[in-house]
């Protein structure tokens, strides 16, 4: 293991999880974070209380090319690129500021490796969302969910790029950056095309983060939408598990430096929307408040992540079931309603 880390956007959901990992096993982590999403102060003051002045804290922004990036790049073992624009709905409304931190955001991150003597690597969180509507992929129902008709063992990282939305694009850019920055300069980088991650410390919003933002919602006994049948269907990641493959990339790096993974629940650790409200409904023993309305343009029926390769490659694969899951981040919003008022 490693000694040093940097994580960009280390008060988000990801990346406080990664720093409390590190800290707790007494390395030295420094978080930059330019504090703007909601839930992040709240997860840096938990981080100071669990683990005091050893919390190296920089308000920054990755949109700035700047001597602190590149000073705080040199003296990293590791860098893992949290800091992003998350929410596709977001990137509609305001593609210029999507595109300012999801792709020039990461090229400034990238620029600052390449020009360190150190050379650290690099660890990218991507999303699933660089494989577009998929259209042509048959999708069958079956059980009141759905289901591919032939991709059994989900999506591929051969699957072909299409980058549906500005969020996409943006994410994609980054994304294929990373790829070849390490196939051109030689850097060490390592993507991670990641499925729905949940877990504590998530703030989930309506358009993004769904297991976090339905969970808030029941826990609170408020009612929320669901857009669609609520049979669409997604692999699901416990926090715990992505931090298990990110560690597994990293002391393998060369094997995996350069390479793309796709990494998610995978074909076994599946939730549709309304399994995921059935199982808090068990949890709460009480009916939740919902309502249907029209499917949101874009949205995939399915989306299942293929994890083979990164079975493969450095012998990764989920252990967190998602009744298990789902139970702990319920009862981490129980334990911190008071971080959710109104919500």
């Amino acid at each position: 293991m490693k000694d040093n880390y940097l994580i960009t956007g280390g008060a988000g959901f990801i990346g406080t999880n990664l720093a409390d990992y590190y800290l707790s096993k007494n390395k030295k982590v420094t978080i930059l974070d330019n504090l703007s999403r909601s839930g992040t102060r709240e997860n840096l003051d938990w981080l100071q209380k669990q683990h005091g002045s050893r919390v190296n804290f920089v308000k920054s922004d990755v949109r700035n090319a700047d001597g602190i990036l590149v000073e705080l790049v040199e003296n990293a073992d590791v860098v893992f690129h949290q800091a992003a624009q998350v929410a596709v709905t977001t990137s509609v409304t305001n593609p210029r500021e999507d595109f300012d931190v999801n792709a020039m955001g990461t090229f400034n991150v990238l620029e600052a490796v390449r020009l360190s003597s150190s050379r650290p690597i690099v660890v990218f969180s991507s999303t699933n969302k660089v494989y577009g509507k998929m259209d042509d992929v048959e999708i069958v129902e079956r059980d009141g969910r759905y289901e591919y008709a032939s991709l059994k063992a989900g999506v591929p990282e051969t699957r072909t790029l299409d980058f549906h939305s500005p969020y996409g694009c943006s994410k994609g850019c980054a994304d294929q950056y990373m790829i070849d920055y390490s196939r051109i300069y030689g850097l060490k980088t390592v993507v991670f095309r990641q499925s729905c991650i949940y877990g504590p410390h998530q703030f989930g919003v309506e358009d993004q983060g769904w297991v976090a933002w339905f969970t808030i919602r029941a826990t609170k006994d408020l009612p929320f939408v669901i857009y669609g049948d609520g049979k669409q269907v997604r692999d699901v990641l416990n926090i715990e598990d992505l931090i298990r493959a990110y560690n597994a990339a990293v002391d393998c790096i060369d094997r995996t430096s350069g390479q793309v993974f796709n990494v998610g629940g995978g074909p076994h650790i599946t939730l549709s929307l309304l399994e995921l409200i059935n199982l808090l409904e068990q949890n709460f023993n009480r009916k939740l408040k919902y309502t249907f309305e029209d499917w949101r343009p874009g949205d995939q029926p399915v989306y299942i992540s293929d994890i083979r390769k990164a079975k493969e490659c450095f012998n990764w694969e989920p252990l967190v079931d998602v009744k298990d899951g789902v139970t702990g981040l319920a009862d981490w919003i129980k334990e911190n309603g008071h971080l959710f008022p109104g919500k």
